[in-house]
């Protein structure tokens, strides 16, 4: 290592971090490409979602997070980035490029990334404990750090037009035979796996969580606790939102969303990330209409609150190796 830029094994540990980002579908849709100065962020297109996600949100608001794990892992082991978003529109492979530069980790950072491998997408039901005002505070104002707005849907009404919408949407994606498929590729999969959906983390009964209906994946054989049960589930559903819709807006909303989960992480919260409201056009323009009152733009919602004390601990989700992520810059 020199004074001016970490040492190869310091980057592969920080990439190493970033690849616990989560991801739609646990796709990791993502490259890194190292320069003799620079970190550089490649969206891998080859695993797109063509009918999950159609536009590509999902893919880039994933390489988001994974960027943000990247500069919080940085930062813990004493180095800061300055990042430039979507360096070459004319690329939009190139997502961001990474200038690493000294930097004194904080409490903050070394948390943050204390909480990644931690952190885990739970799609179980959660305690009737309410979450803290100061907690969705704290989160609000990380997710506005991160670049993007953050809104708890606490209004009795809006909750309700949110929760009717993710609804609707689950029901329109499933009567679709082309879904079902796609979804089936990249779920139900085994410990051995390298990507993809575990089965161990999938509620093997589809339906809801409080109010909220849960996205369906098929051969799930995650059980709820049969020790602790709640009958209100107090989980807090929170919109990110974006003041543009651009590939820069995008990147920005799955940084924000890193920023909220390890946030949530630390604080010893549950928290899994609901993008199937907002993969559905005129759904997600109702959402951006009745929710945000056409001041934003909906991004993805994180479903955020108390896991049952005797819930069992989730398995650790399955990532690629090393090698199959990083290269070299040519």
């Amino acid at each position: 290592m020199t004074t001016t830029r970490p040492d190869h094994e310091t980057v592969r540990g920080a990439i190493a971090l970033a690849t616990r980002a989560p991801s739609v579908h646990n796709t990791q849709p993502w490259r890194w490409l190292l320069g003799d100065s620079t970190v550089h962020l490649m969206a891998d297109w080859r695993r797109h979602l063509p009918v999950t996600d159609p536009d590509g949100r999902d893919l880039l608001i994933s390489c988001g997070a994974a960027l943000h794990h990247l500069r919080v892992g940085l930062a813990a082991l004493g180095w800061a980035g300055e990042v430039h978003r979507i360096p070459n529109p004319a690329d939009p492979t190139h997502l961001a490029a990474l200038e690493p530069r000294p930097h004194v980790p904080s409490e903050e950072d070394i948390a943050l990334a204390a909480a990644i491998p931690q952190r885990r997408t739970d799609r179980r039901s959660f305690t009737s404990w309410a979450v803290p005002s100061g907690h969705l505070e704290l989160m609000m104002r990380r997710a506005s750090r991160a670049g993007a707005l953050l809104v708890p849907v606490t209004d009795a009404r809006v909750r309700n037009h949110l929760v009717r919408a993710i609804a609707e949407a689950a029901t329109r994606q499933e009567a679709g035979p082309e879904y079902g498929a796609e979804l089936a590729a990249w779920t139900g999969r085994s410990s051995v796996a390298g990507d993809g959906v575990l089965a161990a983390s999938s509620p093997g009964q589809p339906g809801f969580r409080g109010d909220t209906r849960m996205r369906t994946f098929p051969r799930g054989t995650l059980i709820e606790s049969t020790v602790d049960k709640y009958e209100d589930d107090a989980g807090e559903l929170l919109l990110l939102a974006t003041p543009d819709d651009d590939p820069r807006s995008r990147l920005r909303a799955g940084e924000a969303a890193s920023a909220v989960l390890l946030t949530a992480t630390d604080l010893r919260l549950a928290g899994c990330p609901l993008s199937q409201a907002l993969e559905v056009a005129d759904i997600r323009a109702a959402i951006q209409d009745l929710v945000l009152d056409g001041a934003a733009v909906p991004q993805l919602i994180l479903r955020i609150g108390w896991a049952p004390t005797s819930a069992e601990p989730l398995p650790q989700s399955p990532r690629r190796a090393l090698g199959e992520v990083i290269g070299a810059l040519e």
